[in-house]
């Protein structure tokens, strides 16, 4: 896939909305046992199927981020996933970090394993269908840290992955999340995301990243989850908006906002509002600014599915509804 592939599809990967539909096993079992079901291979692909073939999917999502497991199955009818997607027009993509990791000694400071045998993987999964991939390093903020050699490492291990993606012609999805976890104040976690964000452009830069075929997927600037003074949606929207401004190069294809925990509604308020004032605004980011939700697009179909069959429709209706939400979000349409 050359260079002009490579932005036609980021582009087109950023054109609506993104599901996240990408946790791993341990995580998948967490989220279902909030719903009192048992997590197996099989009740997995039963509700990924459920959010797949929901009526009208295409018209709100572009991009499905996939686990290896998924990628992997098929639909009742014996259609692979990857290719159920693309036949509505909605790009696959697939997860291929292998999760954070502590630094030794460094408190709360992770980096993300995978990069060994990448390419191989990579390879695999575009065979399997997978026209993008993501990777995500997490940040945690506390006293002591995130370190500037946390910060220099995951920054590092972005830009390499990015490349490797590139040259096995898939597009990368860089995912540096700062996270909610905490009480730290709105302005921490302001600067923090400006330092990080800097760090990932300059090493993805010193690496030769084809920018215009990369998607940022980033947290907003919120107060930690634990901060009783939190800000009202526009500060946290034009906040956002002025970081993503001042750091993220304009050449970059999209950039899709990861929840972080925030509810479904209030996620989908943040992106209405950044995306408002940003049609408002005469010089600002020209990339789409986009979702790419798991939790904040698929909370209240777990709620509503609860492991019944009787409850897929139903579960469907409410999964279209809040996509729908999130797609007209990413205009500054709610």
């Amino acid at each position: 896939m050359g260079n002009g592939s490579l932005i036609h599809t980021a582009k087109k990967v950023v054109g609506k909305a993104i599901l996240a539909a990408d946790e791993s096993t341990e995580t998948i079992r967490k989220r279902l046992a909030t719903i009192g079901v048992d997590s197996t291979p099989e009740i997995n692909r039963q509700y990924r199927q459920l959010l797949f073939t929901a009526t009208g999917i295409e018209k709100y999502i572009s991009g499905v981020i996939l686990y290896d497991e998924t990628i992997r199955q098929t639909s009742d009818d014996g259609i692979p996933f990857p290719k159920l997607l693309s036949g509505k027009g909605i790009v696959p993509g697939i997860k291929v970090d292998k999760g954070a990791v502590k630094i030794p000694g460094k408190n709360s400071d992770t980096f993300t394993q995978g990069l060994d045998g990448l390419g191989k993987r990579l390879t695999e999964y575009k065979e399997l269908g997978a026209c993008f991939a993501k990777w995500r390093a997490v940040y945690t903020i506390a006293d002591d840290g995130p370190s500037l050699i946390a910060i220099e490492r995951n920054a590092h291990d972005l830009a390499l992955y990015a490349l490797i993606c590139q040259d096995v012609g898939i597009v990368p999805i860089i995912e540096p999340e700062v996270l909610m976890d905490g009480d730290h104040s709105f302005e921490k976690n302001k600067q923090l995301t400006i330092k990080i964000l800097t760090a990932v452009f300059v090493q993805a830069r010193k690496y030769s990243v084809d920018l215009s075929g990369v998607i940022l997927k980033p947290n907003m600037i919120t107060a930690g989850k634990n901060n009783s003074r939190q800000k009202n949606i526009g500060t946290v929207a034009e906040t956002t908006l002025q970081v993503l401004n001042k750091v993220v190069p304009a050449e970059v294809a999209g950039v899709a906002f990861l929840s972080g925990g925030q509810s479904p509604p209030l996620a989908t308020d943040h992106l209405n509002m950044i995306n408002k004032i940003r049609n408002r605004l005469k010089k600002s980011y020209p990339g789409k600014i986009t979702a790419s939700y798991g939790r904040a697009l698929q909370g209240e179909t777990l709620e509503a599915w609860a492991g019944k069959k009787e409850n897929v429709t139903k579960a469907q209706r409410v999964f279209i509804s809040r996509a729908e939400k999130v797609y007209k979000a990413g205009l500054g349409q709610l």
